[in-house]
């Protein structure tokens, strides 16, 4: 009986002690997959900053932009440039049309005159010259890119998608910014959407697309806006070109960039990629999407751009140009000739030549609103239509007077 009580006992214990163990064990198993998902959050993005009151989900910003780049890649393109160029014939290449060639036609040769054409030995071949990238707008095939990079009248131009090449028709050159509008005959393409860039702030994410030198296409960077209605002076095949208004990126902008999109983190379109700053790193520049909306939808509805006009050139004030221009303010626009004499300060014939507007006068207001570096003058103008009539106050001579102006179609 002793016995029997003792190994009962010993049996008791030994039970006890495998179920602590096992239970024990599945607790710390339980505990651990706590930590570990635990951990696993915080890799998803659990880690959150707090900015403005906001949370913030770092590694979800992440997956964010690699979905923006999904959703907008698609519908991004190539745009190459080609031209008859000329090519010098080597001396001594033998006739492609055989050693017996004069001698079959003797004195007359009817193709004498022909090659008498070519001097020198020279030829053409059609050579591609050029590039940049663009944005499909329209499932039917319109297409956003810079004018600069369609400004040849005498160039053809091929649109890239993926494995696919289209012939492009430039359907318009805008005269006030630096977009154009192409054509190519396709259906059921894939279309960007187009954002806001009213509300855009300094230190925001943004994501560039585009043919990064002409040969890496769909190239992606990110960055953050670094400024807002920046002012610059812009080179191109076509001259100088003043840019105001635009945004500010250190997200990378390489040559054949030109005309793709800038995106903010929902993968809306809220710029064209458009300038790099020479002899800097990191500093590019995207004219805003809503500068140009009109533009589009102008386009879209018509097949080319109306827009209202003054007929001048001008340069944003700020304190900078004001101090070292010695002006009398500190805002406006400052009507100025550009970099060659053809660039003239006031269009002939223009309505801001017919109201008597010349080089140094500013435009301070238009309507009562001011002109400055967050509301350029195109800006304002750009919300009229054609025919209506505005009060810009204007400071010529050191006199400020009001000049009203009723706008007229863009030539």
């Amino acid at each position: 009986m002793e016995q029997r009580f003792k190994n009962l006992f010993i049996a008791t214990i030994a039970s006890a002690i495998i179920i602590s163990t096992i239970f024990g064990g599945m607790a710390g198993f339980l505990m651990g997959q706590a930590r570990s998902k635990d951990f696993a959050n915080l890799l998803k993005g659990e880690i959150k900053s707090i900015e403005n009151g906001k949370n913030i989900d770092i590694v979800a910003e992440e997956s964010a932009a690699m979905m923006a780049v999904d959703k907008v890649s698609p519908a991004v393109v190539s745009v190459i440039v080609s031209k008859d160029v000329p090519v010098v014939v080597p001396d001594g290449q033998p006739n492609p049309f055989g050693p017996n060639f004069d001698d079959f036609f003797g004195e007359n040769n009817p193709f004498e005159d022909f090659f008498n054409l070519l001097p020198n030995g020279t030829s053409t071949e059609r050579q591609v010259v050029g590039g940049g990238s663009g944005f499909i707008i329209t499932s039917d095939g319109f297409i956003v890119t810079n004018k600069h990079v369609v400004t040849d009248e005498t160039a053809s131009y091929t649109v890239l998608r993926g494995e696919k090449k289209y012939q492009a028709k430039v359907l318009a050159r805008d005269n006030v910014s630096d977009l154009a509008i192409l054509k190519i005959e396709a259906n059921n393409l894939p279309t960007v959407e187009l954002g806001e860039s009213s509300n855009l702030k300094v230190g925001q994410t943004v994501i560039a697309i585009g043919n990064a030198l002409g040969e890496f296409s769909n190239s992606v960077s990110k960055g953050i806006i670094s400024g807002l209605s920046r002012s610059v002076l812009a080179d191109g095949e076509g001259g100088s070109e003043q840019l105001v208004g635009v945004i500010q990126t250190d997200a990378s902008i390489n040559p054949g960039n030109s005309g793709g999109p800038l995106l903010n983190i929902s993968g809306q379109v809220i710029g064209i990629n458009t300038a790099v700053a020479q002899g800097a790193q990191g500093i590019g520049f995207a004219i805003p999407i809503d500068e140009v909306k009109s533009a589009i939808n102008s386009v879209k509805q018509s097949g080319r751009i109306i827009r209202p006009w003054l007929g001048v050139r001008y340069q944003i004030i700020n304190k900078a140009l004001s101090d070292a221009k010695q002006l009398p303010m500190d805002y406006g626009a400052l009507i100025v000739q550009g970099a060659t004499s053809t660039d003239v300060a006031v269009i002939p014939g223009s309505p801001a030549d017919r109201a008597g507007l010349k080089a140094n006068d500013i435009i301070y207001e238009v309507n009562g609103v001011r002109i400055d570096e967050k509301n350029s003058l195109v800006t304002e103008i750009n919300k009229y239509k054609i025919g209506e009539e505005v009060t810009l106050k204007v400071l010529s001579n050191g006199q400020r007077k009001d000049v009203k102006i009723k706008l007229e179609e863009m030539k």
